[in-house]
């Protein structure tokens, strides 16, 4: 860890594990322990929640007497919960037992999802929501600090990528599936099943992650320090107009594919299951490439973004073109995650827990906006071209930091050659 003066990238989380005969152990080698995976597991539930209300939103709106944009704020105020959760609950549990803390965040989540599946009116389903998101929140704040303690130095990165992991799975089964559930046995439905799995994950964590779990060891100040460094921002820039721009489409993907691509409903779930495809496909290819060249990569995937957000503003009046261009943005959009990530750890240092939970804001501001300027978009003169034009302009603008961080990282590069 570097110490809490410096702002300097942390490379203790790629040193490999030194053996007692002073041999190395790749850090490909080191086995995760089973609290990695558990988290993993917890992570596909979230995500499954975050992402579940983009499938169902025509049935959400019918259920609760409200536009389909007016249903879309559901996942704003999702985003907003998450985005305030995130840094806030990274302070006020850095001295609790990570145990109990992350119990906490898991009933709290489940809470959340009994109170929107009660709900009869939107105002109930908003509060349901933003408390799901608050532990959310939580759990990352923790749960990112848990893992990479238990998976050690050599292992973290690896251990995080399970997690992230979970999120992309989310996208390919526990949406897909959580949506079918929605439509055949009424909305409520799968905001019943998270928060039963919800339970049993605070039930499985209760006995598996020990009591004595370490507490922080760093500083409010040193946390506070590791923001100083000007690239740090630029990069919470760039995700969070990233995440703008895929999430004002794809949070109106339903209408989108049923009402312009004349894609029957039934199918829709069918076209959320390839865009978790080209999700998780994106995320490996972006992971593998950002190592070694990340603006390299990084800057042609968000192009490629923002000609495919073009795309289906021009010619989604198809289902099969319309399906295949959701697909692809997938694709192009998630390649990005991994590397912006990894640009946040080398930037802030391995182990700080603040600009990480941040980077989860900048997340989360970049879907709150999006999610909300599309539902605007939508019952705007634009109609259904309307997310999707949105989301163009948001990730042109993100090229502008992007080019930005390129040239300073060319700029660093060339003074240590």
């Amino acid at each position: 860890m570097s110490s809490p003066s410096s702002t300097k990238p942390d490379t203790s989380a790629a040193a490999p594990l030194t053996g007692d005969g002073g041999g190395t152990v790749p850090a490909g080698k080191v086995k995760l322990p089973p609290v990695v995976w558990l988290l993993g597991a917890v992570a596909f539930i979230m995500g499954t929640s975050e992402f579940i209300v983009s499938g169902l939103l025509p049935q959400i709106s019918g259920a609760l007497d409200v536009s389909v944009s007016g249903a879309g704020t559901l996942i704003t105020a999702f985003a907003v919960g998450m985005m305030i959760g995130a840094p806030v609950m990274s302070v006020a549990t850095q001295r609790l037992p990570r145990r109990s803390a992350l119990v906490a965040a898991l009933l709290v989540f489940a809470a959340g999802h009994v109170v929107g599946a009660f709900s009869s009116n939107l105002p109930l389903a908003l509060v349901g929501r933003f408390a799901a998101a608050l532990g959310n929140g939580t759990f990352w704040a923790v749960g990112a600090v848990v893992a990479t303690a238990a998976a050690g130095p050599a292992a973290s990165t690896r251990a995080m990528g399970v997690m992230v992991g979970g999120i992309t799975l989310a996208n390919i089964v526990g949406v897909p599936l959580g949506t079918a559930a929605g439509q055949l046995g009424g909305w409520q439905v799968p905001f019943w099943l998270l928060a039963a799995l919800a339970v049993a994950a605070a039930a499985v964590i209760a006995r598996r992650i020990p009591a004595d779990t370490t507490r922080a060891s760093t500083s409010l100040r040193a946390e506070a320090t590791a923001l100083r460094h000007p690239r740090l921002w630029l990069v919470y820039l760039a995700i969070a107009l990233i995440q703008a721009g895929l999430m004002a489409a794809y949070s109106y993907v339903a209408p989108l594919l049923t009402d312009r691509a004349h894609l029957a409903t039934a199918l829709v779930p069918l076209a959320l299951l390839g865009y978790g495809v080209g999700a998780l496909a994106g995320t490996t290819v972006g992971g593998r490439l950002g190592d070694r060249r990340p603006y390299a990569t990084l800057f042609p995937a968000t192009a490629l973004t923002t000609a495919l957000l073009g795309a289906i503003t021009l010619w989604a009046t198809n289902s099969v073109v319309a399906v295949v261009l959701v697909v692809l943005l997938g694709t192009a959009g998630f390649a990005n995650n991994p590397i912006v990530v990894g640009e946040v750890v080398r930037i802030a240092g391995a182990g700080r827990s603040l600009p990480m939970a941040l980077a989860t804001s900048a997340f989360q501001i970049g879907i709150a906006t999006g999610s909300w300027l599309g539902g605007l978009a939508l019952t705007s003169s634009l109609g259904l071209r309307g997310p999707s034009l949105t989301g163009f302009a948001f990730a042109l603008a993100a090229l502008l930091p992007l080019g930005l961080l390129a040239a300073s990282h060319r700029r660093a590069e060339s003074a240590q050659s």
